[in-house]
């Protein structure tokens, strides 16, 4: 069992009453582990037809599943960006609100992309989805997990909420508010956690995450939504930052969550001087409840009547080069030309409804490739978000020696036309290569390559 600091046992019994030993007896079992299906790349009605990772859905979330396989990671269809796997617990905020195809969405402290990558698929291929991480490490890790699961319109920032305010004001339909907090609700998978907990943490993370939640409240639109998270127990980090975020802040209010999630949670807890009414609405995840770690979850919404908020594009756009659309022309059978425009030097496919102004994205778009003397050598993401409108494409089996010698970096041979050609792995793309003579070439980046 783990040996939980004698202060946080006083406490969670505060806060449990009779069902602590329960809680504390759930940190003894294993921890719980999920993945979602990832339906910009593989409808859902397709992936079940093929799954080998687990069957057994998650209650409240429609394309997640409980994970019952070994080394899911290194399997062709995680390669390929069908899943992405991720904790059952925290799947649950970002399915608190009823999202709509064609929103813009913020998530302010994204690494991994877990949520991130989740709220992509409900708003589609038509909605914008802007991923922010402050640390630039992870901002890659988080660029790297966008990039496998293939997402057209998206992009990638690494920078704090003050300046996210400043850049995207009044911007988006729904804010996703996952700070960085305790910990507490990983406890069981995290013994690190367990060793930093102290109550002056505790009052330190409150008081970062009042301060990212208030900046971020300026990024959402009249009439939006704002999802704040923690994967903590603690009421200072939760009801108490959403209490008092309330009481600063009369033009939201907090409002129920989806039925599916409500039937699956518990209520918020109120405390000595609670403001809130309807603190309940907020939503508690316990490990000794369902099956998953510890998470909490309130939504917020912004009273004010929506309006059109049109954002201005201030900066001059770079020309783009005639060896890109030959280069385009080449290679797929389709695209939006209007689509195509340069971002701090590269070629990109991205809305130009949504202007991202020079040198404020980490990632913007799907990056083309690298421009060269007189060629083009498409980048990863190019092979991973367009791989359906390419030309030619190499269709493999997952559990084919070609798509092992692949994923390992070498050559296979092929009957596919000469050209630059998208590798397949049922039906989607997990990577290109350069095909000559019958050979197809490897261009699977060296940092993803598996001995699978």
């Amino acid at each position: 069992m783990i040996a939980l600091p004698e202060k946080y046992c006083e406490r969670m019994k505060k806060l449990l009453g009779e069902e602590f030993e329960l809680y504390q007896a759930a940190l003894s079992e294993p921890a719980i582990k999920g993945f979602r299906v990832n339906t910009d790349k593989i409808s859902l009605e397709e992936f079940e037809k093929i799954n080998p990772f687990g069957k057994e859905k998650i209650p409240y979330t429609e394309n997640g599943f409980y994970l019952d396989f070994e080394k899911a990671g290194n399997h062709p269809y995680h390669h390929a960006g069908m899943i992405y796997i991720q904790e059952p617990g925290a799947m649950m905020p970002a399915e608190c609100v009823e999202v709509q195809k064609g929103w813009k969405v913020l998530d302010v402290c994204a690494a991994p992309g877990g949520k991130s990558t989740q709220l992509k698929n409900k708003i589609g291929e038509e909605g914008i989805l802007v991923s922010n991480e402050i640390i630039p490490s992870r901002c890659k890790i988080l660029t790297g997990n966008i990039e496998r699961l293939g997402f057209q319109n998206t992009v990638t920032t690494c920078m704090n909420a003050e300046k996210l305010a400043s850049v995207f004001p009044k911007t988006f339909d729904l804010v996703m508010v996952d700070t960085p907090c305790s910990g507490e609700g990983m406890f069981r998978k995290d013994e690190e956690a367990v060793s930093q907990w102290s109550e002056e943490n505790v009052k330190k993370c409150s008081l970062r995450s009042a301060e990212i939640l208030e900046s971020a409240s300026r990024c959402v639109k009249s009439g939006g939504y704002i999802i704040y998270a923690t994967c903590t127990f603690s009421v200072e980090e939760n009801e108490k930052t959403v209490d008092d975020f309330l009481k600063n802040h009369p033009e939201f209010e907090i409002v129920p969550v989806k039925k599916e999630v409500m039937e699956n949670t518990c209520d918020g807890v109120s405390f000595e001087g609670c403001n809130c009414e309807n603190i309940s609405f907020a939503r508690r995840f316990y490990p000794h409840k369902r099956r998953g770690e510890g998470q909490f979850a309130a939504v917020l919404k912004n009273k004010e009547a929506p309006f059109s908020e049109k954002r201005s594009n201030l900066s001059k756009k770079e020309k783009v080069e005639k060896i890109v659309f030959d280069f385009l022309d080449d290679v797929l059978s389709s695209y939006e030309k209007e689509n195509v425009m340069m971002y701090n030097s590269k070629p990109i496919y991205f809305s130009p409804e949504f202007p991202v102004e020079k040198g404020v994205a980490f990632s913007c778009g799907v990056t083309v490739g690298e421009i060269k003397k007189n060629y083009i050598v498409p980048h990863h993401q190019f092979f991973m978000a367009m791989g359906n409108q390419f030309k030619r494409k190499i269709q493999l089996e997952a559990n084919s020696e070609e798509i092992k010698k692949y994923l390992h970096g070498e050559e296979i041979e092929v009957s596919c036309q000469n050209g630059w050609a998208v590798v397949m792995v049922n039906g989607c793309s997990i990577g290109g290569a350069k095909v000559s003579s019958g050979r197809a070439k490897n261009h699977y980046p060296k940092g993803l390559r598996t001995m699978y």
